[in-house]
């Protein structure tokens, strides 16, 4: 496998080496879960447990969960150099974003997971055919299914390809993952309150749209059906 870099691109990095970077973002949020009550906010400024700025919190962990695993299989077998440092940045971007969502829950005084998912979307235009309600909840696979998440079967044919058929499908399903993310963010951005929350969820949506356009070209370069 090659180890080149593209010009002006951070140099590539083993597998492992992306392992220990998540466990440090993992062991980081779980230190700052532990200790952040200390500077909590209180009852009457903090977003609530249906809150959007909630919903959006434990969602988008979900959501980027799944980016971070599919991002680590292609980063540890991909031979294309411009791919492997794709897959660095969304790896290690997305673990990061997903210890900060931890740590607003924590903050916040709230649990990591309790309510429906999506259904925090409802009352938005971004989210016109895509959230449940609280009375009419998704069901988990039908809220990953809307997230633009890959199925159990989707995994699976990853990690069984390998050369140019699994660098295509890499980014088939990640441009999917992040065109489900896009809504999410603009919902967030619809009925969100928290100042924080509000400044990642625009980032986010920036970010993930200028990825798409490196996707998609990528996609015409290596030929992918």
């Amino acid at each position: 496998m090659s180890d080149e870099s593209p010009a002006g691109a951070a140099p590539s990095r083993p597998w492992w080496a992306i392992a220990l970077v998540l466990l440090a973002v993992a062991a980081l949020a779980f230190a700052i879960g532990r200790f952040s009550t200390f500077g909590a906010q209180s009852p009457s400024t903090a977003p609530g447990q249906t809150s959007a700025d909630a919903g959006f919190a434990r969602d988008m962990q979900v959501h980027h969960g799944q980016a971070i695993e599919m991002a680590m299989e292609i980063y540890r077998k991909t031979e294309d150099a411009e791919l492997r440092v794709l897959a660095y940045d969304i790896a290690t971007g997305q673990a990061a974003q997903r210890g900060e969502m931890f740590d607003w829950l924590v903050k916040w005084g709230l649990p990591q997971s309790g309510e429906p998912m999506m259904s925090w979307m409802s009352g938005s235009e971004a989210g016109h055919g895509h959230g449940g309600t609280a009375d009419e909840p998704m069901t988990d696979d039908e809220a990953h299914a809307a997230m633009g998440m890959a199925s159990a079967e989707e995994l699976t044919a990853l990690e069984d390809a390998t050369g140019q058929e699994a660098d295509c499908l890499f980014l088939e399903l990640m441009i999917s993952h992040h065109e489900g993310a896009i809504p999410m963010t603009e919902a967030l951005l619809e009925l969100g309150s928290d100042p924080r929350a509000l400044q990642v969820a625009q980032a986010m949506k920036d970010g993930q749209t200028a990825e798409i356009d490196a996707m998609q070209s990528m996609q015409a370069r290596l030929g992918c059906g």
